[in-house]
């Protein structure tokens, strides 16, 4: 798209080729795009010398463009840094939005003389530390109540000063007297006791268990050898608590260690991106957020803002990132892995399990708010997903029924919008074919049903789905050719045994995604038309056989024969019933008529 602006063109003659960072403004001088480059010149450039982008959200950017501006800077890393620190500072509205509704806790461990560790969702620059957040509330006080039943640590607010402490101004409370805590408001335990027990927890909240299970050892060991029986139990316990803490975190090889596992899931308007930071084998954090996605923004884009942002946030040293895909700009001092086997490919698929239903959770939300647009989007995917010219708003399935060719029978069942439309379904009767012909019954049916629409004048469906394979879809579509349909309506065969999609003159199926919300549909509708069939077909033979038994009695019409099937549920329980049982139901002369009726019909023929 050549720019007419001599403004802009001109910067584009000047601009170097280094890395570095660019800004798009509006005519009102507001920043309105935040670009990262290896090459600035090359980068900036691609936006302005095509005539039309393949993204129409980048050509609308484009025209709004009136300024530019860029900053260079050393390596891609830091022009990946600064673009995830501009985009937080100024939001522009064609970058990426980085969505996080929930204010997560937080382990605070104070910035104070006999430190509390107590969860918040505030966080205060004082000096403090903080560990998380945690998107499991759970998860948080699973570890917390670990470290109370492990150390004895203060839970006051009091101001325990040097001062304050040696002039008795505190007296020890009830959390003393029942082992949790140790008394520091009355110097009853020194204020390097209660550090080392600070530095502990802060090993078991960063999961470094291991360092702590080291001391305890050892600390018992000493009691063991000095004869303190009773205190090396006491630590023995912990040992044991600790252990079953371990035992139920490790969910992968304990030699993985500091390590953060990053997924990603995108669909046209959302990424989700998932974030799990592993110590020893154990996922202490796990956190997922939605991105809204503004110009067709690849994965890889989003992953590596992603990265940044979340080492960032939860102030990560690891030196090793595990993510699907590779990312084009290095980072210094960080080793990259995309496993494709092990366990560290173990810990990327729970990952990518973690991003996938925090994606359907997401969406479940809006569709609850917003049916009509939950409709809209499952047929927008079905037309991408079946390959169709335009929504599928209006479908139709057919299947056919029959025992060995008696009494056969096909169903038709209409969805619309993607949700069944009951008033619309048919039963059909097969009147032209004789035998189990499964193909000619389906040719008859697709040919009487939108012969009917043809000369009603009524709406075509955008889609037919076939019950059945090759054979089926093809004898639909021998009917659609001779009401000169082929090609104005979308025909699909579904078959049974692998979920395999056919498409008329194509002998190799299709497979959808066996998860996929296509699928689903297709699936509710080939068992909503098989039920349908089977419920018409037993019906019918029911019908059938009953009148075989009973319409042959003279004298008895179908009033009669209503009220005994009413009463007796089967003809075999009428044939089992007493003369007086009848008589009680049909009346005395025609109570004798089934009776000596069905007596006959049980006396023994004599040749």
């Amino acid at each position: 798209m050549p720019t007419s602006n001599k403004n802009i063109q001109s910067i584009l003659n000047i601009l170097p080729d280094k890395p570095g960072v660019y800004q798009y403004y509006d005519d009102t001088g507001k920043i309105i795009y935040v670009g990262k480059a290896k090459n600035l010149k090359k980068r900036v450039s691609s936006y302005f010398n095509k005539d039309k982008h393949e993204s129409g959200k980048v050509s609308v950017l484009v025209k709004r463009i009136a300024d530019i501006r860029y900053i260079v800077v050393a390596t891609e890393f830091d022009a990946l840094l600064l673009e995830n620190n501009l985009i937080k500072e100024h939001q522009p509205r064609y970058n990426i939005l980085m969505k996080d509704d929930k204010t997560y806790p937080w382990i605070c461990v104070k910035n104070e003389r006999f430190p509390r560790v107590f969860p918040t969702r505030n966080i205060v620059k004082d000096g403090s530390l903080y560990f998380g957040p945690y998107a499991s509330v759970h998860m948080m006080n699973t570890l917390l109540d670990l470290i109370r039943q492990l150390y004895p640590i203060r839970n006051c607010n009091l101001n325990l000063t040097e001062d304050n402490i040696q002039k008795k101004k505190f007296k020890v409370c009830l959390e003393y007297h029942i082992g949790n805590c140790k008394g520091p408001c009355e110097a009853l335990q020194t204020e390097d006791d209660y550090n080392e027990t600070i530095s502990n927890i802060k090993d078991i909240i960063k999961g470094n268990i291991n360092t702590v299970e080291k001391q305890l050892k050892s600390l018992m060991k000493i009691y063991s050898e000095t004869m303190e029986f009773e205190k090396a139990n006491v630590v023995k316990e912990k040992l044991a608590l600790l252990e079953r803490y371990q035992g139920k975190s490790v969910v992968v090889n304990p030699a993985i260690t500091n390590v953060d596992v990053f997924s990603v899931l995108s669909n046209e308007n959302n990424a989700y991106v998932n974030f799990m930071k592993v110590i020893n084998g154990a996922i202490i954090q796990s956190h997922t957020i939605e991105i809204k996605k503004k110009l067709d923004e690849t994965n890889e884009e989003l992953l590596a803002l992603s990265v940044i942002e979340f080492r960032q946030r939860f102030g990560s040293d690891s030196k090793e990132i595990i993510i699907p895909i590779m990312l084009d700009t290095a980072i210094p001092g960080l080793s990259i892995t995309v496993p494709q086997k092990g366990d560290k490919k173990q810990l990327l698929d729970l990952s990518e399990r973690n991003a996938r239903y925090y994606m359907m959770d997401k969406q479940k939300q809006r569709d609850l708010v917003d049916p009509e647009r939950h409709s809209k989007r499952m047929l927008a995917q079905m037309m991408k997903d079946l390959r169709l010219s335009e929504p599928p708003v209006h479908m139709e399935c057919f299947d056919n029924s029959n025992i060995q060719g008696a009494f056969p029978v096909a169903a038709m069942v209409v969805f619309k919008n993607a949700k069944p439309d009951k008033r619309e379904y048919r039963h059909y009767n097969i009147k032209t074919v004789e035998g189990p012909n499964d193909f000619a019954s389906m040719e008859e049916v697709i040919y009487r049903r939108y012969k009917r629409l043809l000369e009603e004048e009524k709406p075509l469906p955008q889609l037919i789905i076939v019950d059945g394979g090759k054979g089926q879809l093809s004898s639909a579509v021998k009917s659609l050719e001779k009401l000169e349909l082929r090609g104005k309506i979308g025909i699909i065969g579904i078959a049974k045994r692998l979920e395999e999609i056919y498409y008329p003159g194509d002998s190799l199926p299709m497979y959808l995604d066996k998860k996929s919300e296509t699928l689903k549909v297709i699936q509710q509708m080939r068992d909503e038309a098989h039920r349908f069939g089977i419920t018409h077909h037993r019906g019918k033979r029911e019908k059938a056989l009953t009148k075989s038994e009973l319409t042959d009695i003279e004298g008895i019409g179908e009033k009669t024969m209503e009220v005994l099937l009413k009463k007796f549920r089967s003809v075999k329980n009428i044939k089992k019933a007493t003369l007086e049982e009848i008589q009680e139901v049909a009346g005395k002369a025609k109570g004798n008529f089934i009776f000596d009726y069905f007596k006959k019909e049980e006396t023994p023929k004599t040749t």
